[in-house]
């Protein structure tokens, strides 16, 4: 992997990613652009301990436009995006409408391929595999940055989901403070460790290896299974096999088998709500795609692992998160885990 790091014409920073190891990424950005202003605000809820942001700039950031006017596509005559470069193979760049930013952490967008039209599962598994390798390196260096306690890489795909670009993408959150969802989880596995003596996620990890009926997918180093208390309709977990606190400790076995398997699930997810008798694949299935990762601190009993899971419950019904979700933080899941297991095998090709 070559890795290429530039400045944007506001002096954000992007860099690219290629197999090619020849590939010369020296195009300037000419845009003219303002410095970027962006102040969010840090805010405790006193009422729960969370931290929330308060990121008002963002109300300005660019909303599905169109197909000729995507900041994520490579420039050409005319049209001058965020990727300067004619073409590209991954590109991550800083966000110009960052959530966190400064002492606040830092935002990256992460662009999977040129292609407008295509998607994540469209790759092949060397592209895919360069993804992976452009996270792992990311990783590295947020975790160094000052003040960042957690990186968080995750991919939102689908209008349903609140996506505001077309063009495939993900993100990359370097959080100033530990996410609920992840304290939790250290709450918990703390707890585990001193009830039982034993890894939370080791165990869950062999519990769902032995219960055949979630399972979805298992290769020689990652398993791919519904947890037994799933929350949305479809959720797969992904979990290697070998505990480890995140993605720069992978080994390169690990690595090598990851992208197939990704990459089946992924295209079994777009075949979930097909018609009957129909076309391989309608509209493209929503999901988040998110990998959890242990932070900085106080986090030696979690393990890597990544969560992927759709909003749609059927091919014309979405799960909202309504009063109980949003306003209880308790799930009701309509799909027993056992039946949305048995519907993602049934999904190969």
């Amino acid at each position: 992997m070559k890795r290429t790091t530039t400045k944007l014409a506001d002096g954000r920073e992007l860099t690219y990613y290629d197999l090619d190891e020849s590939a010369a990424r020296d195009t300037v950005d000419r845009r003219a652009l303002d410095p970027v202003d962006s102040r969010p605000e840090l805010r405790l809820d006193l009422t729960t301990g969370d931290w929330v942001t308060i990121a008002s700039h963002r109300q300005g950031r660019v909303h599905h436009p169109p197909t000729d006017a995507c900041p994520l596509c490579p420039s050409a005559d005319g049209h001058h995006s965020e990727i300067p470069a004619a073409d590209y193979e991954v590109a991550v760049f800083e966000n110009r409408f960052p959530a966190l930013a400064g002492r606040f952490g830092r935002c990256e967008v992460v662009c999977f391929t040129p292609e407008h039209a295509a998607s994540f599962a469209d790759l092949t598994e060397g592209r895919a595999r360069l993804v992976l390798d452009a996270w792992t390196d990311r990783t590295a260096r947020l975790s160094s940055l000052p003040g960042v306690e957690q990186v968080y890489c995750f991919e939102n795909r689908g209008v349903e989901i609140g996506v505001t670009l077309a063009h495939p993408h993900g993100q990359i959150y370097a959080f100033p403070f530990v996410p609920p969802r992840t304290a939790k989880m250290i709450a918990v596995a703390g707890t585990h460790r001193s009830v039982t003596g034993g890894n939370l996620f080791e165990d869950l990890l062999a519990e769902a290896r032995s219960a055949a009926a979630r399972v979805v997918l298992a290769g020689e180093h990652w398993t791919a299974f519904v947890p037994y208390a799933a929350r949305w309709p479809y959720e797969v977990h992904i979990y290697p096999h070998r505990r480890v606190p995140d993605l720069t400790h992978l080994t390169e076995a690990e690595r090598a088998e990851f992208p197939g398997l990704y990459l089946d699930l992924l295209r079994r997810f777009d075949r979930l709500f097909r018609p009957e008798g129909g076309p391989e694949q309608t509209a493209p299935t929503p999901y988040i795609s998110a990998w959890h990762q242990a932070p900085r601190r106080g986090g030696e009993e979690l393990a890597l692992h990544l969560e992927l899971f759709t909003v749609r419950r059927s091919a014309d019904k979405l799960k909202f998160l309504a009063g109980v979700e949003s306003g209880m933080d308790s799930f009701v899941n309509d799909i027993a885990p056992e039946d949305a297991a048995h519907r993602l095998r049934e999904a190969a090709a």
